[in-house]
């Protein structure tokens, strides 16, 4: 854990704090078109924390034109690689010196605990921006095998202007996902943050100014998703969206790239994930620590969420004694409390959805393990019910909440038939002692990533996406980040001796 401050210390920060509150568009703060504004608030507490532009169509159209001349006149996409890289690790320094500032507003802004923004959020976007502007002058083109009379290159191009679309619940990272490899690959980006959470990203839009990178090609228009994100989806003139969200408005994007330019559309979504613990594992205490992270971490409103505990019947006891353990040490409260491991749902219509979770629980009768009650209209307790069959309610919809529920089963087959019986497929982990059973398992779960005897998502090096209705058409983080923000071209040289050269004998 990093050196944390104190309560007392945070709330300082948070008092002298004057949050950015314009759109960010071709280097500069400006208003909305219409001047409208709307209120973001800490969702802890419902204070207002700023009035936001309420931008719309206009200033989306502003921002992609914008985004458009820059990328064309090559201010950025046909800088040398050096000099791309040089800008991106000096936004790292800029992020680093002002990482208190930046903790706090994210936890102000979300809802999520101060602990996390400090030891997690922060160091990971700078990690995830490091890797990615290290990696824009060691990733190779490649020639192909064509014999002596042709040489063909297979080369990487930006792909343009690049639209993002972001989700509440890591505002930070998942900023940090779409624009490291977006801007290693040299493309221009306008990015619609969640309205409830743009404090952040419109600071690391300041940031990047400060380091250089030139006007136009970060671009930050806030608003809702209806006003801003379907106008960034059905634009033109926009190459492609990356979109992290629910599965429902996915499928808006695929449908406004239909409608349009059909634009490439990347898209990571939900996920109803299976824990699975078998008869065989061993350090259950170690099984329980991870049960509850999977479950419980960012107060569940993490689409890689263990929410489903799959756990046969022969062990199920003894890990439920020790899960009922490591759960109670999730304290809930003030987020900027670094005491505190779990915050405030993101919005009083969240709360609402995940609270009508636990009514839907008690309703069915499924024993209620731990928990299951809300706290000052904002906080939801660990919550564990068992007895949860996978065509209940609680195991087939996700919840995006602090709600474990615990499926038993009989078999290793079952277990697996149980996982894979979901529309979804981003996420899952299984613990067992045994190591072909492991590899078989991973092997044979539907999920773009499978963790063996913990839960993670893995790490930068690792592709994040999911199968099924959990994602289309890419991955978050890795080398293979840089494919979707890149087109592969051609270009064929024929050597042949009846060439045509355009040389006169």
């Amino acid at each position: 854990m990093s050196n944390m401050l104190t309560l007392e210390e945070y709330q300082a920060i948070a008092a002298a704090l004057t949050p950015p509150s314009m759109s960010f568009i071709d280097g500069s703060f400006r208003p909305s078109v219409t001047g409208n504004t709307f209120e973001t608030t800490n969702p802890a507490t419902g204070e207002v924390l700023a009035n936001i532009a309420a931008c719309n169509k206009d200033d989306v159209d502003f921002a992609v034109q914008k985004a458009r001349e820059a990328f064309d006149d090559g201010r950025w996409s046909r800088l040398h690689p050096g000099e791309r890289k040089a800008t991106l690790l000096k936004l790292c320094r800029l992020i680093e010196e002002n990482s208190d500032e930046l903790a706090v507003l994210e936890s102000l802004d979300s809802g999520k605990p101060i602990v996390d923004c400090v030891n997690i959020d922060i160091p990971e976007f700078v990690h995830t921006l490091t890797w990615h502007a290290e990696s824009i002058d060691k990733i190779y083109d490649q020639t192909a095998p064509v014999g002596p009379d042709a040489i063909s290159m297979i080369v990487r191009e930006p792909i343009g202007v690049v639209g993002a679309v972001l989700p509440w619940n890591f505002p930070l990272l998942m900023l940090a996902w779409k624009i490291a490899p977006a801007l290693a690959a040299g493309c221009s980006m306008v990015i619609k943050p969640a309205a409830q959470t743009t404090l952040t990203a419109l600071k690391i839009a300041e940031l990047a100014a400060q380091a250089g990178l030139p006007k136009g090609i970060l671009n930050m228009v806030t608003g809702s998703g209806r006003e801003v994100g379907e106008p960034l989806g059905c634009h033109m003139d926009v190459d492609m969206v990356t979109f992290t969200g629910s599965t429902d408005t996915g499928r808006r994007f695929l449908r406004y790239a239909a409608d349009s330019n059909l634009k490439k559309v990347v898209l990571e979504l939900g996920g109803k994930n299976p824990c699975i613990v078998l008869d065989d594992a061993e350090d259950l205490d170690k099984v329980a620590e991870q049960v509850c992270a999977a479950a419980f971490w960012n107060m569940g409103e993490n689409c890689s969420a263990g929410s489903r505990l799959i756990v046969q019947e022969g062990i199920k006891d003894a890990l439920m004694e020790r899960i009922k353990v490591h759960a109670r040490s999730w304290k809930t409260g003030n987020p900027l409390d670094p005491s505190n491991q779990l915050g405030a749902m993101i919005d009083s219509g969240h709360f609402a959805k995940v609270a009508s979770y636990l009514d839907a629980g008690k309703e069915a009768g499924h024993p209620l393990v731990l928990g299951g009650e809300t706290m000052d209209g904002v906080f939801i307790q660990p919550t564990i019910f068992d007895g949860v069959s996978n065509k209940d309610k609680l195991a087939r919809e996700e919840i995006f909440g602090p709600i474990l529920s615990v499926i038993t089963v009989a078999s290793y087959e079952e277990a697996i038939q149980v996982a894979n019986d979901t529309e979804y497929g981003l996420a899952a982990s299984v613990f067992t002692a045994n190591s072909k059973k492991a590899l078989r398992a991973a092997q044979a779960i539907q999920a773009g990533t499978v963790t063996v005897n913990c839960f993670g998502e893995g790490d930068i090096t690792t592709p994040f996406g999911g199968y099924k209705q959990s994602g289309f058409g890419g991955r978050d983080n890795s080398i293979h980040a840089h494919d979707q923000y890149t087109e592969l071209k051609t270009i064929w040289v024929d050597l042949s001796d009846d060439a045509v050269d355009g040389s006169i004998d």
